[in-house]
């Protein structure tokens, strides 16, 4: 497989913190984004002080930064503000995964905002503000605390969708560092509107049995 350079936009949030870190476990190079460069070295910091022999190199650098040094961008940030932020970054020619997930929370629990009217989703935001990239759908259901809070893989399928089917096996190829596997191709882009909002499914399902779940796909050969 391929060793890649990622920027992770969101890298000193737990979901980005973890999937740098498991990315680094991976062999593959992680520069964690951050508004301010000192916070992004510091979390960095704490990453490589996890990370074994054979782990690629963690840095920390501001999000623009972090963006131009890398082929590869992964935007793990909250909902709130994604536009602007995503405006503000040069991903022209790049591959972007977006994990975003739209949520949002009231007395019933966690559900899936409506984007777009309902035709749209935050992947689909962030390829419409950016044109010049290639933007695929990836990592929305993986568990911040599995993450970070066990060595081992995680027993669960990571679904990439996209328009583009080399930028899919980018990120298909990074699922191997999180789960052991290469992820599975779930179809074009706009199906994110389905996965994103799916995390509300899990989060309900982890309040309700004190557990961090994840998605198993089957009925398919070892893959």
């Amino acid at each position: 497989m391929t060793n890649y350079r990622v920027a992770v936009i969101g890298g000193t949030g737990p979901q980005g913190k973890g999937l740098g870190y498991r990315f680094a476990q991976g062999g593959h190079d992680v520069v964690l984004g951050s508004r301010a460069a000192e916070k992004a070295e510091t979390v960095a910091a704490e990453v490589r002080e996890r990370l074994g022999e054979g782990a690629g190199a963690v840095t920390g650098a501001a999000n623009a930064d972090a963006v131009a040094e890398c082929d590869v961008v992964l935007l793990a940030v909250p909902y709130d503000g994604h536009d602007e932020l995503v405006a503000t970054l040069p991903l022209a020619g790049k591959t972007v995964i977006s994990c975003v997930n739209p949520l949002a929370f009231d007395k019933r629990g966690a559900h899936g905002r409506v984007v777009n009217g309902g035709e749209g989703s935050a992947a689909e935001s962030a390829q419409e503000i950016a044109p010049e990239a290639t933007v695929v759908g990836a990592f929305h259901n993986v568990s911040a605390v599995g993450l970070w809070g066990t060595e081992e893989y995680l027993d669960e399928d990571v679904i990439v969708v996209g328009d583009v089917v080399e930028a899919k096996q980018v990120a298909m190829e990074l699922a191997a560092s999180v789960t052991g596997r290469v992820g599975i191709d779930g179809g074009k882009l706009r199906l994110a509107r389905q996965l994103e909002p799916f995390t509300a499914v899990l989060i309900s399902i982890n309040r309700k049995y004190k557990v961090h779940s994840g998605l198993r796909i089957t009925g398919l050969d070892a893959h």
